[in-house]
C-alpha cells in the first residue's frame, strides 16, 4: 500500500513493496522516510538514488501471478 508520494516516488507500507518498486525502476535497496508518525519505506538505498529522473517511469510495483511482491 502506498502511504503517499515524495517527490513523484511512491512511500510504501512494507519493505517488500519498496524492493520491488526499486528493482521495477533498475535500483536496488530501499530507504526510509516518516511520514504522520509511521514509518514508510522508499525504493532505492537513498532519495537522491530514488528520486533520479529515470527512475519516474513505473510509479507501482507490477503484482506477479505468483502472489505477494
Amino acid at each position: 500500500m502506498i502511504l503517499t508520494m515524495i517527490g513523484g516516488i511512491p512511500l510504501f507500507t512494507t519493505i517488500e513493496e519498496a524492493q520491488s518498486w526499486a528493482l521495477a525502476n533498475g535500483l536496488a535497496g530501499y530507504h526510509t522516510h516518516r511520514y504522520t508518525g509511521k514509518i514508510g519505506y522508499m525504493g532505492g538505498t537513498t532519495h537522491t538514488v530514488a528520486t533520479s529522473s529515470k527512475t519516474k517511469t513505473n510509479p507501482t510495483p507490477t503484482r506477479s501471478s505468483g502472489g505477494g511482491y
